[in-house]
Protein backbone atom coordinates (compact mmCIF):
# COMPACT_ATOMS: atom_id res chain seq x y z
CA UNK A 1 0.00 0.00 0.00
CA UNK A 2 1.35 3.34 -0.78
CA UNK A 3 1.18 6.44 1.29
CA UNK A 4 -1.70 8.09 -1.13
CA UNK A 5 -3.74 5.01 -1.31
CA UNK A 6 -3.33 5.09 2.91
CA UNK A 7 -4.92 8.37 3.17
CA UNK A 8 -6.93 7.89 0.52
CA UNK A 9 -8.33 4.89 2.11
CA UNK A 10 -8.93 7.06 5.50
CA UNK A 11 -10.33 9.70 3.13
CA UNK A 12 -13.07 7.22 2.38
CA UNK A 13 -13.68 6.09 5.44
CA UNK A 14 -14.41 9.20 7.36
CA UNK A 15 -16.43 10.11 4.21
CA UNK A 16 -18.90 7.44 4.44
CA UNK A 17 -19.32 7.17 8.14
CA UNK A 18 -19.25 11.09 8.48
CA UNK A 19 -22.32 10.72 6.37
CA UNK A 20 -23.92 7.63 8.32
CA UNK A 21 -23.69 9.41 11.73
CA UNK A 22 -25.48 12.91 10.17
CA UNK A 23 -28.00 10.17 8.48
CA UNK A 24 -28.72 8.85 12.16
CA UNK A 25 -28.48 12.10 13.94
CA UNK A 26 -30.99 13.36 11.77
CA UNK A 27 -33.32 10.16 12.18
CA UNK A 28 -33.04 11.21 16.11
CA UNK A 29 -33.89 14.60 15.50
CA UNK A 30 -37.03 14.07 13.66
CA UNK A 31 -38.35 11.73 16.41
CA UNK A 32 -37.48 13.69 18.97
CA UNK A 33 -39.18 16.47 17.35
CA UNK A 34 -42.27 13.87 16.44
CA UNK A 35 -42.19 12.84 20.06
CA UNK A 36 -42.08 16.50 21.28
CA UNK A 37 -45.10 17.18 18.72
CA UNK A 38 -46.69 14.34 20.15
CA UNK A 39 -46.86 15.36 23.69
CA UNK A 40 -48.04 18.84 23.29
CA UNK A 41 -50.91 17.20 21.14
CA UNK A 42 -52.06 14.68 24.34
CA UNK A 43 -51.51 17.56 27.00
CA UNK A 44 -53.77 19.69 24.88
CA UNK A 45 -56.40 16.63 24.54
CA UNK A 46 -55.82 15.31 27.93
CA UNK A 47 -53.81 18.01 30.20
CA UNK A 48 -56.00 18.71 33.00
CA UNK A 49 -54.22 21.98 33.59
CA UNK A 50 -54.43 23.09 30.19
CA UNK A 51 -57.41 25.92 30.46
CA UNK A 52 -54.88 27.42 32.52
CA UNK A 53 -52.80 27.93 29.66
CA UNK A 54 -55.23 28.13 26.92
CA UNK A 55 -53.87 29.56 23.76
CA UNK A 56 -50.32 30.71 25.64
CA UNK A 57 -49.76 27.21 25.66
CA UNK A 58 -46.73 27.33 23.20
CA UNK A 59 -45.31 30.56 24.45
CA UNK A 60 -45.43 29.26 27.99
CA UNK A 61 -44.11 26.21 27.02
CA UNK A 62 -40.94 27.90 24.91
CA UNK A 63 -40.39 29.77 27.79
CA UNK A 64 -39.77 27.06 30.31
CA UNK A 65 -37.81 24.69 28.08
CA UNK A 66 -35.29 27.98 27.04
CA UNK A 67 -34.81 28.04 31.20
CA UNK A 68 -33.37 24.37 30.60
CA UNK A 69 -31.52 25.39 27.83
CA UNK A 70 -33.50 23.10 25.41
CA UNK A 71 -32.22 24.08 21.82
CA UNK A 72 -35.10 24.60 18.75
CA UNK A 73 -37.90 24.51 21.13
CA UNK A 74 -39.21 27.91 20.54
CA UNK A 75 -43.32 28.72 19.71
CA UNK A 76 -43.01 28.83 16.57
CA UNK A 77 -40.49 25.36 16.47
CA UNK A 78 -42.83 23.87 19.03
CA UNK A 79 -45.99 24.51 16.19
CA UNK A 80 -43.97 23.41 14.00
CA UNK A 81 -43.43 20.01 15.91
CA UNK A 82 -47.54 19.93 16.71
CA UNK A 83 -48.16 20.25 13.08
CA UNK A 84 -45.55 17.38 12.43
CA UNK A 85 -46.61 14.74 14.63
CA UNK A 86 -50.21 15.39 13.60
CA UNK A 87 -49.45 15.44 9.68
CA UNK A 88 -47.53 12.13 9.98
CA UNK A 89 -49.05 9.77 13.07
CA UNK A 90 -47.95 7.01 11.58
CA UNK A 91 -44.18 7.13 12.09
CA UNK A 92 -45.36 5.66 15.14
CA UNK A 93 -44.77 2.41 13.15
CA UNK A 94 -41.08 2.71 12.39
CA UNK A 95 -40.43 3.43 16.01
CA UNK A 96 -38.54 0.99 18.48
CA UNK A 97 -39.91 -0.58 21.18
CA UNK A 98 -37.37 1.51 23.36
CA UNK A 99 -38.74 4.62 21.95
CA UNK A 100 -42.56 3.85 23.14
CA UNK A 101 -41.25 4.22 26.60
CA UNK A 102 -41.05 7.86 25.96
CA UNK A 103 -44.38 8.43 25.25
CA UNK A 104 -46.81 9.64 27.72
CA UNK A 105 -48.92 7.26 29.50
CA UNK A 106 -52.12 8.25 28.43
CA UNK A 107 -51.04 6.79 24.93
CA UNK A 108 -50.81 2.86 25.74
CA UNK A 109 -51.79 2.23 22.55
CA UNK A 110 -50.79 4.69 19.98
CA UNK A 111 -50.76 2.65 16.55
CA UNK A 112 -54.38 2.12 17.25
CA UNK A 113 -55.25 5.27 17.24
CA UNK A 114 -53.70 6.01 13.67
CA UNK A 115 -55.79 5.79 10.94
CA UNK A 116 -55.06 3.64 8.15
CA UNK A 117 -57.60 4.78 5.93
CA UNK A 118 -55.90 8.84 5.64
CA UNK A 119 -54.46 10.33 2.52
CA UNK A 120 -50.83 9.77 3.95
CA UNK A 121 -51.51 6.18 4.66
CA UNK A 122 -49.14 5.71 1.89
CA UNK A 123 -46.31 7.30 3.02
CA UNK A 124 -43.94 4.55 4.32
CA UNK A 125 -42.50 6.19 7.84
CA UNK A 126 -39.02 4.17 7.70
CA UNK A 127 -38.92 6.20 4.03
CA UNK A 128 -39.92 9.37 5.98
CA UNK A 129 -37.36 9.18 8.61
CA UNK A 130 -34.79 7.44 6.71
CA UNK A 131 -34.79 10.14 3.38
CA UNK A 132 -35.79 13.45 4.53
CA UNK A 133 -34.67 15.68 6.90
CA UNK A 134 -36.53 17.14 9.52
CA UNK A 135 -36.28 20.75 7.68
CA UNK A 136 -37.73 19.58 4.70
Amino acid sequence: MTFDRLVSSIQLVHDYLSAQAGKAVNIRLTIRNWIIGLYIAEFEMHGADRAGYGGKLLASLADELEKLNISACGKRQLYQYLRFYQMYPQIVRSLTAQLHDLFPDAITDIERKVRPTTALSGIDPQMLLQRLSYTH
